[in-house]
């Protein structure tokens, strides 16, 4: 198959090395620092799922859409941050004759809506990834942790789609445990659960997430982030894995916590390194979604206020 890989920093090199390696041909939109040195030397991942390697000129290299010569893809791949959505669809829709799926491999949510809304539901897929990934040095991209396989799913709750089926067998087989399933939102939640009650208010103290889980008043701030992101997703007629804010309460601070209670938040990470946050596409989707439905957050409207002023402030 043909795909291409719009946005290739860590996860975006990594699986076009390993779906290349596997004998598929594979494009990758890129910034031009990781070009000059990808033509030069080729691309290799290492890590816990092996060693993958293409040498140079294998990989097809470009930092534009306007370089590609409008050759069919079965699959596109956004693996930008969130915010860079809007133009990803953009340039996207614009490809010649492109009548493939595209995948949304993003952090967040609100990613998927707006591939479905560019390219109709048929044509849509959304994937979670919680697998690390970390570029070692140019030219080289370790695959650090995975805290399970990628899902991979269509915009219709309870169907899979046959292209989520061959997207997840290709990547699959090409190393990189990945499977189908029938309700992609639910993992989407779920990742966004854990990202709204630690990423925020980490960001805003300076602090990692274990801090925050042995802090009494922050755990009631975190409390409040779950409650309120549990009643925006039934007001929006989703279902989660768990049955309620109590239960997933218990699982995140006696499970999810304690196995990355030394990590910083990438949110912190973005403002230190005066970078644009993701805050829209996580606690400030919250926000939005629950003025949306009629449903009052006001505990995620002041972190994610909170958040913008922290990003506005070191930019």
């Amino acid at each position: 198959m043909r795909f291409l890989i719009y946005g290739a920093g860590a996860l975006g090199q990594a699986i076009g090395c390993m779906l290349a390696t596997d004998g598929h041909e594979v494009d990758l939109v890129l910034r031009e620092r990781f070009q000059k040195i990808l033509e030069t030397n080729g691309l290799k991942v290492t890590g816990i799922f092996g060693d993958y390697e293409v040498a140079p000129g294998r990989l097809n290299l470009v930092t534009n859409l306007n370089c590609l010569d409008g050759s069919p893809y079965e699959y596109v791949l956004i693996t930008t941050k969130a915010y860079d959505t809007e133009n990803a669809v953009k340039d996207i829709a614009g490809l010649h004759g492109f009548q493939g799926t595209v995948v949304s491999m993003q952090n967040g949510c609100g990613n998927m809506e707006q591939v479905e809304a560019a390219f109709g539901s048929n044509r849509s897929l959304g994937a979670r990834v919680i697998t690390g990934f970390e570029i070692e040095r140019p030219g080289i991209v370790r695959i650090t942790v995975s805290a399970d396989e990628v899902h991979v799913g269509g915009c219709r709750q309870g169907h899979i789609p046959g292209t989520a089926v061959r997207f997840a067998e290709a990547v699959n087989k090409a190393g990189l445990p990945c499977c189908a399933v029938d309700d992609i939102h639910k993992d989407l939640f779920a990742k966004l659960l854990y990202n709204c009650a630690l990423n925020p208010l980490g960001a805003i103290l300076g602090v990692h997430y274990g801090a925050l889980s042995d802090s009494v008043d922050c755990r009631e701030i975190m409390d409040r982030v779950i409650e309120e992101t549990f009643m925006v997703i039934d007001a929006m007629g989703f279902a989660t894995h768990w049955q309620g804010a109590e239960v997933y309460k218990e699982i995140f601070y006696d499970k999810l916590v304690p196995v990355t209670y030394d990590h910083r938040p990438s949110m912190l990470q973005d403002i230190e390194q005066e970078k644009p946050t993701e805050v829209e596409a996580l606690i400030g989707y919250v926000a939005a979604q629950g003025m949306k439905s009629g449903v009052a957050t006001p505990t995620c409207d002041i972190l994610a206020a909170l958040v913008r002023f922290k990003e506005k402030q070191t930019r």
